[in-house]
Formats: C-alpha cells, structure tokens, sequence
C-alpha cells in the first residue's frame, strides 16, 4: 500500500509485526512494545529472531523506530514496591531498544498519591535518571488525569524538567507532546507547542491523537483523528509546527494512512 503523502516522519503505534505494517503503508516511523504494557515481568523484543533480527528488519525497510514503556512504570511513586521495580523496567525498555537501534523509549511522567508531596516526586525523577545508562534517550510524556500528576499540568512539568535537569545523563532525556493527554489535561492547544518549548526547550516526538473526551476531563481515552473533540486546525497546527516526528496512537477503524492523508489536507 503506498502511503498517501511524502512525509517519512509520520507513523503509528502498531503491535503485531510492526515493521512489515509500516513499510506496508510507507511509513518512516513506528512506535511499539516490547512486551506487554500492563505487565511487570516478561518485556522482550517481539521478533523470531530477537534483537538482532529486529534490528535488521528496521535498517533493511529504513524505518525509525520509537519504543513506548509499559503503562505500569512510576518512577516517580513513594511506593517502594512500584517505585523499584518501575526503575528495574524502565532501565530493560532503554537496554533493549538500544538492542534494536530505537530512536527513543516514551514514558509517562507519573504520579503520586493525593496526599504526597509532589516535590518527593520530582526528586524521584532526578534519582531515577541518574541511575539509568541511556544508550537511548528517554521522552517524557504528558498526561491526561490525575490531581497529583508529575506532567499533567504545565506548572508541573517546568518543576519535573527542573529536577531531571539537574541529573547526570539529562542531556539524554527529551519529552513527547500527546495532544490528547494535552486537551484532557486542560492545557491550551493554541499555545502548547510554544508553552512546552519554553519549558523543556525540545519537543522530541508528537503523539498525534484525537479525544473522546471533553476539554480538562482527564479522562485519557484516544480517538481517530477528526472523529473526537479536539479542533482539527488545532491538531494540524501542532503538526506543523512541533517540528518533530508524528506518531498516531488511534484506532485503525480508519485506516492510519487515511488519517494521516486527513491531517496533512489541514497542515497546509
């Protein structure tokens, strides 16, 4: 299937043989898994042939590939039985995608419970990086929901990127726009892109996503482009003007491809 546009920074999240599935519809990048997102033990390279043939089957098709961590990861948590163990994963996601040649590990900020200070949280962000050997960058992703959020709120994220900053390996910490996560969080998709440049002074990677939901909901539950609430010109805008690669994390009701053909028709 040829791809309807000739972009080669515009991808999508895809499980099974994510490789062939891109290169099928000419894309230049994809996002994966390595292992179960929900799970905390089992996370592998999901090829027959391992790494090695991973690798070689993204170099062979010339695709870039993003590794997203499992959902379970909190770094930032006073709780030692997710902390630990969080950090243990996150530190295997960075070892095997340096494994397959990734571009880059996605993980979400975090979060705490209500009655935590947050400051115990950043601080846990600044230990975690500082223990990790990051053969790869990490981008840290914003969230939707929760009211002890690390990186839902913009006040939060600049005191988040403070702390991260200040541990040895920073320079290989990056951050990851969700645009869903940026609506359902309450942030102002008019100003995000410039709001988080400020801040971080990169953005790395875009989630490009649709919401089901309303405006500062919370509620992180993606749509396909143009079939949510989010301003289209909103969502074309930070397209354009992120100036990173574009990775869809939608349904493929309509087809990835036709969704991205929709966006570009808006990017103009």
């Amino acid at each position: 299937m040829t791809a309807p546009h000739d972009l080669p920074e515009f991808g999508a999240h895809l499980g099974a043989d994510p490789i062939a599935t891109a290169e099928a519809h000419g894309f230049g990048i994809v996002q994966t898994f390595l292992g179960d997102p929900q799970a905390w033990k089992g996370h592998a390279v999901p090829h027959p042939d391992g790494a090695e043939g991973f690798r070689a089957e993204a170099d062979a098709a010339g695709i870039g590939v993003f590794v997203h961590a499992p959902y379970v990861v909190n770094v930032a948590t006073t709780n030692n039985r997710i902390r630990i163990p969080s950090r243990q994963i996150l530190a295997k996601q960075v070892r095997l995608a340096t494994e397959i040649g990734a571009r880059g590990v996605i993980v979400h900020g975090g979060h705490l419970g209500a009655k935590d200070d947050p400051e115990v949280g950043f601080d846990n962000w600044r230990k975690a990086v500082e223990g990790l050997d990051l053969t790869v960058p990490i981008l840290i992703e914003n969230t939707a929901g929760g009211t002890n959020a690390m990186a839902r709120h913009l006040e939060r994220i600049a005191r988040l990127w403070e702390a991260v900053q200040s541990a040895p390996g920073a320079e290989n910490v990056g951050f990851c726009l969700d645009t869903c996560h940026a609506h359902a969080g309450g942030l102002d998709l008019a100003t995000v892109v410039d709001d988080l440049r400020a801040i971080t002074g990169r953005i790395d990677l875009v989630h490009l996503n649709d919401s089901r939901d309303a405006a500062d909901s919370g509620a992180d539950r993606h749509e396909m482009l143009g079939q949510g609430q989010i301003d289209p010109d909103a969502l074309a805008a930070i397209a354009r003007t992120a100036g990173a690669p574009v990775i869809l994390e939608t349904s493929d009701a309509i087809p990835h491809a036709e969704q991205i053909a929709w966006l570009l028709e808006r990017r103009r």
